[in-house]
């Protein structure tokens, strides 16, 4: 009998794609494989009522979604791996930190990784392999920890012994409220103007473009998975004050703008140009809309979604760049 305690998911990062690999660590949060192969039953006249049991299986695929969790310094980069761009760490100048970038496709496709995924519990295990993300969400409030939920997209799922030598990672959360919210003219320098006590939500929403194609190879699975447009989305809760007016006439008038949210946390154990954890996401791009006023707790507040997209004068579509001590993934 199996115990939902007693569940896990485990993840290892594929030197081939394709290639299952042993699971080096633990996904701190919820999740359960579903296996989406495509059975087919075809219709037939053979003369009976009840039909017969001939069924062929045209199409595997494998999928997992991630529930959303508390996002942390230190697992967020295997989604971002997953999803955006296969990213080696640079050492921060004089400290600690290990600096990864992952910054957006414009002209060409970026590579990523792909991993093996294993999940069960007691009673068994299962394993998908040319694991992927296909979408991505970091959504945050006041007084809240950084959510992070993904769907993960992957080959096939087989049966499989869950690898005893993964471990479970520390981990750090990353604190909305530790959040700061710069908003700058689309010809100045990024993160020079903060918003402050304006920014009351966000949720950024990305699909990444990665799509598995199918094709005849020898197998009924996909035989490679290909990043296509992707889509950023960032929506914003305003206090509505002089920001959000400003923001909204920017809205009307199509005013591209820059958009950096930074959010620190613990301490690095040497400080260098960064003294802290920390998440810094950058957008450019425009308003696409407004909703009307709404209220909260007596305050009226006010939501936009911005859309990212590659601005010439700028030179910038979109990155998110994580700061933690992890060697690499």
């Amino acid at each position: 009998m199996g115990i939902k305690a007693l569940r896990s998911i485990r993840l290892g990062k594929e030197t081939t794609a394709g290639t299952a690999v042993a699971a080096t660590t633990y996904w701190r949060g919820e999740g359960t494989i579903e296996d989406q192969r495509e059975v087919v039953f075809p219709n037939e006249d053979v003369g009976y009522l009840s039909g017969v049991d001939r069924s062929y299986i045209p199409k595997k695929l494998a999928a997992i979604a991630f529930d959303s969790t508390p996002a942390t310094f230190e697992q967020l980069p295997i989604i971002l791996q997953a999803g955006v761009k296969t990213v080696a760490a640079a050492t921060d100048t004089g400290g600690s930190g290990k600096v990864y970038a992952f910054t957006f496709p414009t002209t060409a496709a970026n590579l990523f990784s792909k991993y093996t995924i294993e999940g069960g519990d007691d009673s068994g295990g299962e394993e998908m392999q040319y694991s992927f993300v296909e979408s991505f969400e970091l959504a945050g409030t006041g007084g809240e920890a950084w959510m992070v939920s993904a769907n993960w997209v992957g080959r096939e799922v087989s049966t499989s012994t869950l690898t005893v030598a993964a471990t479970i990672p520390t981990v750090y959360e990353i604190l909305f409220s530790k959040s700061k919210l710069y908003i700058d003219a689309i010809g100045g320098t990024i993160g020079t103007t903060e918003k402050s006590c304006t920014l009351m939500g966000a949720s950024l929403k990305v699909t990444t473009g990665i799509k598995p194609r199918f094709a005849a190879n020898g197998d009924t699975y996909f035989c490679q998975a290909v990043m296509t447009k992707p889509e950023v989305l960032l929506d914003v809760t305003f206090e509505h004050n002089a920001t959000a007016v400003a923001e909204k006439l920017n809205w009307r008038n199509q005013t591209a703008r820059l958009l950096r949210i930074i959010t620190e946390g613990n301490a690095l154990t040497t400080a260098g140009t960064y003294d802290y954890k920390t998440m810094i996401i950058d957008l450019a791009g425009k308003w696409e809309k407004f909703e009307k006023i709404g209220e909260s707790d007596g305050n009226d507040i006010v939501s936009g979604t911005f859309r990212a997209g590659y601005d010439s004068t700028a030179a910038k579509f979109a990155e998110i760049k994580i700061v933690n001590e992890t060697a690499s993934y």
